[in-house]
């Protein structure tokens, strides 16, 4: 089913214009022509909500403009933001412009010059310059394999180099797309991929098989969906009171009959437009949440339903737990929409007379990743008839769209002329969890590659493609020497590709973190921060949430390593699954200020911690002499509230609560000695919001687990080193340009001074030695 109303079309075309963009980081910076740059993307997960009718199947994807790169920052194939427009685009454009995903499709023989209108070049009269392309990414490819020698890495070719960038591509595009999905609670491997866009089809199966998605729906119109959508788009009325009632039995009454009079209201809004009753369906909503919280869930309630049932489903699924406490109904609220067209019925196709797949109209050397070059027969769309397939590789090209079938799918004409691609019934594509494990196909497994080999005679070749294409269904620890992969060696597309799956994590955490808590601080203000660290408590990736949190919590995780590890004070005791930890002495424990609560949880493999994924959030208030545990004259720590050195906030699965309300009351213990020193002033909003923090590490420990799975351990551990290795010889590179723009001799420093309010001189200085 397609999952997006077309009204969605139109919302892609307005989005488009957001620029993606990949670069080439190099340790040193390049010239400024060896630019890369990636077609812009927008994608989101229709769902049943107040806003959009949800056809439970789809992520919606559109990959319909470009954006231009600049290079370098210690090696990394990267991703984003800048955009360079349609002019002058990218290389093969002939208008002076950047080497672009374009061109790395061009390259690989994705999109055929002989199928694009002579639209090109300065008078706009000359086809696409596949020449230029393959120029530029030669002189690209050059320089990074110049830069890469240095460590002894062999040598890329131009196919290498160029599905590099796609690669991170779509790592790029499937990172929002797991965040919106998972953020909701669906699982985007049991929806469909529904693609827009004339470039959306060169991607989809790549994307789909990073999903995990077993199915892909492109539309005839795909190249032009967003236009077709300002025809086809319904009208939308809306219409909503406020209610501020408890959600019982007694109240359905009332609620009805007030969601019946809006819908009157909204349904006459459309009739003066010109609709019809037959053109107009209503939709009633209650926007319900649980007594004491502020995140409330639009719920649809139909007739003959319990809204209380569909809220405590939708709640379980988007947070991962319900509350015991009534439900609250904030405003009601009816949607009525008014269908601008009808849609034509789906026809159905008679197996009977299905015709013979025609002769390919032409035939591509088309590159694809873990297989290298294949022959590709080339089709066009508008000779195939319904009911016929075609078995990956293919190119199906129309006017507005081509769309790359990569080996192990089929694409099956439908009645309509849309094209459904599935995965293979040869399963020649493995599934999604063994494919990511062999992803990383440009490790270093053989220590003979040349930059451009000789070609073998095409037997050869062949036999060679077959080869590397069983070499993929191997489980990676197959592929590599002994099955060691302790030695993975630093590829700059793996280091990219982990780099955005390791953030992911963590931006993803934030999301149930903000989403699950109470208080305004964690809620609105966003004052909190979620990280992923090494076993050894060494930050991996830290979510750019609140500024002065990032790369601070890796000392926290690090005390907590030493406190319960050999020697530690909590050696005996030690970590088991299921335990979270809870700190925030900052003389200690490495906190910042105590308001500032660290919520750490090991995350176990075969029964070794593997990972810490931790949240650091501000509570409104932990007890002292003040409201906000802030006091300005505080002379003792105490003063500032509960002061919390190591605390098993969960243990072997179960919240201690007595434990964790204890110290916070604790400062109020001190009463006498310091009068007016309190404990907690709202206990309920820490608790909440402590458990909100371990919801949000759950969610960090299902996609490490979910990353290790699809990866293997020691794969997903290297690349965690390599990640962070790859950041010193960042920090390193700008602290040396640093020195060198000052000025600064091989060993120099710089001095910098400021005062507090009292006049009070803060002196730094900084050595540098390059």
């Amino acid at each position: 089913m397609l999952a997006s109303t077309v009204a969605s079309s139109l919302q892609g075309l307005l989005l488009a214009h957001k620029g993606t963009l990949v670069w080439w980081q190099l340790r040193s910076a390049l010239p400024s022509q060896y630019v890369a740059v990636l077609i812009t993307f927008h994608c989101q997960l229709t769902q049943r909500n107040h806003r959009r009718k949800h056809h439970q199947s789809v992520a919606l994807l559109a990959l319909p403009c470009l954006a231009f790169v600049s290079p370098c920052r210690a090696g990394l194939f990267a991703v984003g933001p800048e955009s360079c427009r349609a002019h002058p685009g990218p290389v093969c454009y002939k208008k002076g412009g950047y080497l672009a995903i374009t061109d790395a499709n061009l390259a690989l023989g994705r999109i055929l010059p002989e199928t694009f209108p002579k639209i090109f070049g300065p008078k706009e009269n000359e086809p696409l310059d596949a020449t230029g392309t393959v120029s530029a990414f030669e002189e690209l490819t050059a320089a990074i394999n110049a830069s890469e020698e240095s460590a002894k890495k062999p040598a890329k070719t131009v196919d290498e180099v160029a599905m590099g960038f796609i690669q991170v591509a779509n790592e790029t595009m499937c990172r929002p797309i797991r965040a919106l999905t998972q953020m909701k609670g669906y699982d985007a491997s049991a929806h469909v991929l529904a693609c827009f866009g004339g470039a959306g089809g060169q991607h989809a199966c790549a994307i789909a098989t990073a999903l995990g998605m077993k199915t892909i729906f492109i539309h005839r119109y795909a190249g032009v969906l967003s236009a077709v959508g300002i025809q086809l788009a319904d009208i939308v009325q809306e219409a909503q009171e406020p209610a501020a009632v408890e959600l019982t039995f007694s109240e359905f009454p009332g609620l009805q009959a007030r969601l019946v009079g809006l819908a009157a209201i909204a349904a006459q809004q459309l009739k003066q437009q010109g609709f019809k009753d037959r053109q107009i369906s209503v939709e009633h909503y209650l926007n319900l949440r649980y007594s004491g919280t502020d995140v409330a869930v639009m719920t649809q309630w139909v007739e003959g339903s319990d809204p209380a049932a569909a809220f405590a489903a939708t709640y379980q699924r988007e947070f991962g737990f319900v509350l015991d406490r009534p439900v609250v109904v904030d405003d009601v609220r009816v949607r009525a929409t008014g269908r601008a067209a009808d849609l034509p019925a789906v026809q159905a196709l008679s197996t009977n007379s299905i015709p013979p797949l025609p002769a390919p109209a032409l035939n591509s050397s088309t590159y694809f990743e873990g297989v290298g070059r294949m022959p590709t027969p080339v089709y066009m769309l508008d000779q195939l008839a319904g009911g016929q397939q075609v078995q990956g590789p293919a190119l199906l090209i129309d006017n507005i769209s081509t769309i790359l079938i990569e080996p192990g799918w089929d694409a099956t004409i439908t009645a309509d002329h849309n094209v459904c691609i599935g995965v293979s019934q040869q399963q020649q594509h493995p599934p999604q969890a063994q494919q990511q494990s062999q992803q990383p196909q440009h490790l270093n497994l053989h220590h003979h590659h040349q930059q451009n080999p000789p070609q073998a005679p095409p037997q050869q070749q062949q036999e060679h493609q077959q080869q590397q294409h069983l070499l993929l269904q191997q489980p990676l620890e197959q592929q590599l020497p002994d099955g060691d992969l302790g030695q993975v060696e630093c590829d700059p597309i793996q280091l990219s590709i982990f780099a955005h799956r390791f953030m992911g994590i963590a931006e993803q955490m934030g999301r149930v973190l903000q989403r699950t808590s109470i208080s305004v601080n964690i809620k609105e203000r966003l004052d909190f921060s979620c990280a992923l660290f090494g076993p050894d408590g060494s930050l991996v990736a830290n979510a750019p949430h609140l500024p002065v949190h990032l790369g601070a919590m890796s000392e926290a995780v690090r005390f907590q390593v030493a406190y319960y590890g050999p020697g530690g004070p909590g050696e005996q005791e030690g970590l088991q699954e299921g335990d979270v930890l809870l700190s925030n002495h900052p003389q200690l424990a490495g906190g910042s200020h105590l308001p500032d609560i660290t919520v750490i949880t090991p995350v176990f493999n075969q029964g070794q911690v593997v990972f810490f994924v931790a949240s650091r959030g501000h509570h409104a208030d932990i007890g002292g002499i003040s409201p906000g545990s802030m006091p300005p004259n505080s002379r003792l720590l105490v003063e500032e509230g509960a002061a919390i050195v190591s605390f098993k906030l969960v243990q072997h699965g179960a919240f201690q609560e007595a434990g964790i309300t204890e110290l916070l009351m604790s400062p109020g213990k001190l009463s006498e000695e310091l009068p007016g020193c309190s404990g907690t002033r709202n206990l309920s909003d820490n608790l909440s919001d402590l458990k909100a923090q371990v919801a949000a590490n759950t969610k960090g420990i299902q996609l490490v687990q979910e990353l290790i799975a699809e990866h293997s351990l020691q794969l997903v551990q290297a690349y965690m080193k390599h990640i962070q290795a790859n950041a010193e010889a960042a920090v390193r590179e700008m602290l040396c340009e640093f020195s060198q723009s000052r000025g600064l001799p091989e060993v120099g420093s710089v001095t910098a001074e400021d005062q507090l309010d009292d006049g009070s001189p803060i002196k730094l200085t900084i050595t540098i030695d390059r």
